[in-house]
């Protein structure tokens, strides 16, 4: 039917618990659109005051997110509204009272690992990969620097972020980008077990450390985002920008 809203991109339930978000837009490989992004927003918020005590984000199939969606970028669908969209995001997940677990079962590009990097605890299997291919595209990390760079060492980020090269689980643990990685096959226990740990903590207790810890990052993004914002959003609009998105999209649709 015409203008019927598209299926449900996000997902969440809660059980024991556990409120899980699940990412569920496998036709662009739950590329951060503006409706995955609405829906992603609300299910953040919908966490902060119900019965779970612990979040899990995850994605329905093995791939992450590949990060911003180009085909609405490329023809100038994205704007500096996106880029403030995901800088809400990210400070919600930060601040947010309980922790946030991030499962990756597969590949997480460029703005998806804006989110990674904001959630307390990430746990990845051992062939997941990654990459900020920001750079490859006419772009830079910009919002998304907000929470990876208190993240990551200073050489892990000037190399990955420079080249936009592909890295594995075991660099991503080295530099500080994600928490550990398991064995593919163990990667739902390791799940069950952090959260099994996170649920023997008083409430009060995840808290007050969660605003202990996070105050430094938090900073950060009440200092940058605005600059950080714009700067993304004009370089999506640059002719440059546009041309390389066009070329890795026409790239892709050839291969």
């Amino acid at each position: 039917m015409a203008g019927q809203r598209p299926d449900k991109m996000v997902h969440y339930e809660v059980s024991n618990g556990i409120g899980t978000i699940t990412l569920d837009s496998p036709h662009n490989r739950n590329a951060l659109s503006s409706q995955l992004m609405a829906e992603l927003l609300d299910a953040v918020k919908r966490t902060r005051d119900d019965e779970s005590r612990v979040v899990v984000l995850r994605s329905a199939d093995r791939v992450f997110c590949s990060g911003g969606d180009l085909s609405a970028a490329s023809g100038g669908g994205l704007n500096n509204m996106g880029a403030e969209t995901l800088v809400e995001l990210l400070r919600l997940i930060v601040t947010h009272p309980k922790p946030v677990v991030t499962r990756l079962a597969g590949p997480a590009r460029a703005g998806g690992l804006g989110i990674v990097a904001a959630s307390d605890i990430a746990i990845c299997a051992d062939d997941v990969t990654f990459a900020f291919t920001e750079s490859r595209l006419g772009l830079t990390p910009a919002v998304i620097s907000l929470t990876v760079l208190p993240r990551m060492t200073s050489r892990g980020a000037y190399d990955t972020f420079l080249t936009g090269r592909t890295f594995d689980a075991d660099e991503a643990t080295a530099i500080g980008l994600i928490t550990r990685a398991v064995a593919a096959g163990q990667l739902d226990d390791e799940i069950t077990r952090v959260c099994s740990e996170l649920l023997e903590a008083h409430p009060q207790g995840l808290r007050e450390t969660k605003t202990l810890l996070a105050r430094d990052i938090l900073a950060r993004i009440d200092e940058q985002a605005e600059e950080m914002a714009g700067l993304s959003a004009r370089l999506f609009a640059s002719d440059e920008a546009r041309t390389a998105m066009s070329a890795f999209l026409n790239r892709k649709k050839s291969s």
